[in-house]
């Protein structure tokens, strides 16, 4: 009944491209790479727990077997949180960064939430997430180093640490599309309004979860080198064109001002 009641309406679609879908699970997104009617996809996290039907039901109606992968862009619970059901389901392999694995192999907990950032409902609460680690044992492996993204040809993976040590995003260089995890969101998620309202607008990473703005920073400045033209981020809608070139340029050149908070246990 829990379950039904968490994952009931609390779920949307939105296409980036032909081969490019996004899943929103209640306020955290996971992406479907690969084209309609195709075997061979792969999907990029795994959304909140309670989704795992929701998740299922889109694989079986868009393609004709398991994804060939599961990539992880970190290991925050609301990105893996029904990772574990899902390989049960397909077996399929989960990919992620080397930096990331402790978290994935219950070797190494998460720092806190630090409530104190944000100014808004959602990191107010944020000392109520879970920031344990979940233990995948042999199911995860690093993801290969020559930088490409396994089950997805054309792809490229880019570290991009600062929210966590191994956080990834992922590109495709020939029409420039970007998953970003939470390297850079386009939505303010420290606020239940904004979350509810989903208005696209980009910002740096959820400020409650991320420990090191030198290397967030550097993230996105590397994210803006890259000059999307269109961008899945963790939380909030797709972005692209003009709007997203002139957001993502704005918030690398004012990162400081723009995403750091001005007090709090990590800045």
């Amino acid at each position: 009944m829990a379950h039904h009641l968490f994952s009931e309406g609390m779920t949307a679609t939105e296409e980036a491209a032909s081969d490019l879908l996004k899943l929103r699970t209640l306020f955290v997104n996971t992406v479907f790479i690969g084209e309609p009617g195709r075997r061979g996809w792969v999907l990029v996290d795994t959304g909140m727990p309670g989704f795992q039907d929701s998740i299922l039901s889109i694989a079986e109606a868009r393609y004709p077997g398991p994804p060939s992968a599961i990539i992880l862009t970190h290991g925050h619970f609301d990105h893996v949180g029904t990772v574990i059901g899902l390989i049960q389901h397909w077996d399929s392999p989960v990919y992620a960064h080397p930096l990331e694995l402790p978290f994935l192999t219950g070797r190494q907990d998460y720092p806190p939430a630090d409530p104190s950032v944000g100014g808004g409902l959602l990191a107010g609460i944020s000392f109520l997430y879970p920031n344990d680690a979940i233990d995948l044992d042999d199911r995860v492996q690093p993801l290969p180093a020559d930088g490409t993204v396994p089950g997805a040809p054309g792809w490229s993976w880019l570290h991009t640490p600062g929210h966590t040590p191994g956080h990834v995003s992922l590109f495709r260089s020939a029409d420039r599309m970007l998953v970003s995890g939470d390297a850079i969101i386009s939505v303010k998620q420290e606020s239940a309004l904004d979350v509810i309202q989903q208005d696209g607008e980009i910002h740096g990473p959820p400020t409650y979860f991320t420990t090191d703005w030198a290397a967030a920073k550097r993230s996105v400045e590397l994210l803006a080198e890259y000059r999307p033209a269109a961008a899945v981020t963790g939380h909030g809608p797709v972005l692209r064109g003009a709007e997203l070139e002139h957001q993502l340029q704005r918030l690398a050149k004012r990162f400081d001002e723009l995403a750091i908070p001005k007090e709090g246990k990590y800045v």
